[in-house]
């Protein structure tokens, strides 16, 4: 950028690009955001403009001293007028609802096979860990045009996870699991912040994500120092708390098998059946008596307090990788 003077462009080409009413568009699902956005804006400026207009022309027509006919209009008039005007407005929120209802409802489903990392919120920093248990401290690397699947959690207090260039924010939440999915279609460094106030230092819980090219980040990857991956540690942690014992296959304990269970309808004591996701199996671990599974007794104890919330998301990380030939 060529200033006279610093911050101030003087081109038209650095006028562009310094004047922005949002940020870059960097992932697949902003051009849609940003459709919805500009619609919104479109249709509540054109109402706002039509009030507006009317209320000019008729405080100028009807002033007072005016020769402008006064009276009430004819009922037929009226009713038509109220009738339309109810009818159009209507019609486009119930439109504008649906589309960004349904747009919504596609972005909550990530595809099969996104890259997934799991993130831990704390005050005031993002730890993220990779597949092959690479970490990293308010940065976050990914690949250029793979799908990408955030499951996230706080150790504290709610914060939200937002990238403005992806057009994507969620809520993170202490004493569940909540996730996101974005595909970055740029590549580039991007501001990653929390957009929830967060305590004293929210202001400083910020980072960058850095979206490289697949062969880039896939070095990048090789060069980091590399521990157990999460599903590792998960199984090192499920069997020093002594998980086990219990659900082995050749425990003497009456508990039910967990490999394969994962993504499976699970029938509860109660009549109920859930679906054994990342929600179900952390509330068996901390609240093992409010599903209890159909034919077994609820002696489990609750692992509430004991296990914080990167160890229960490495427990669970192994729990999801067991398939059924891996009973143990």
């Amino acid at each position: 950028m060529n200033d006279a003077s610093p911050g101030w462009p003087v081109h038209g080409a650095a006028l562009t690009s310094w004047v922005r009413l949002w940020p870059p568009a960097a992932s697949a699902q902003a051009g849609t955001v940003d459709g919805i956005f500009v619609a919104l804006l479109v249709f509540c400026g054109a109402i706002f403009l039509l009030v507006v207009g009317l209320l000019v022309v008729f405080s100028i027509r009807y002033r007072r001293g005016s020769r402008a006919k006064r009276g009430m209009l004819p009922e037929v008039l009226t009713r038509d007028i109220e009738i339309g005007w109810y009818a159009v407005v209507t019609f486009l929120a119930v439109f504008m609802f649906g589309w960004a209802g349904a747009t919504q409802l596609t972005l909550d489903a990530p595809p099969p096979g996104a890259l997934e990392i799991h993130v831990v919120a704390k005050q005031w920093m993002w730890k993220a860990e990779h597949p092959n248990g690479a970490r990293e401290i308010n940065e976050l690397h990914i690949p250029r045009g793979e799908p990408v699947r955030l499951v996230m959690t706080s150790q504290d207090v709610i914060h939200s996870f937002f990238v403005p260039a992806f057009r994507r924010k969620q809520d993170v939440l202490p004493g569940r699991f909540t996730e996101m999915w974005f595909t970055p279609t740029e590549e580039g460094e991007f501001h990653l912040l929390c957009a929830e106030f967060c305590g004293t230092s929210h202001a400083r819980m910020g980072g960058r994500v850095v979206v490289m090219a697949p062969e880039a980040y896939a070095a990048w990857v090789a060069a980091q120092p590399q521990g157990d991956t999460l599903a590792r540690q998960g199984e090192a942690l499920f069997n020093a708390y002594g998980c086990s014992g219990c659900h082995a296959t050749s425990s003497s304990v009456h508990a039910p098998r967990l490999a394969g269970l994962y993504g499976r309808p699970v029938q509860l004591a109660d009549g109920r059946t859930v679906r054994a996701d990342d929600a179900y199996l952390r509330d068996s671990i901390l609240q093992p008596r409010r599903d209890v599974v159909a034919g077994f007794q609820p002696i489990m104890p609750s692992f509430a307090g004991v296990i914080d919330d990167g160890e229960l998301q490495a427990i669970i990380a192994y729990l999801r990788s067991l398939r059924p030939e891996e009973a143990r």
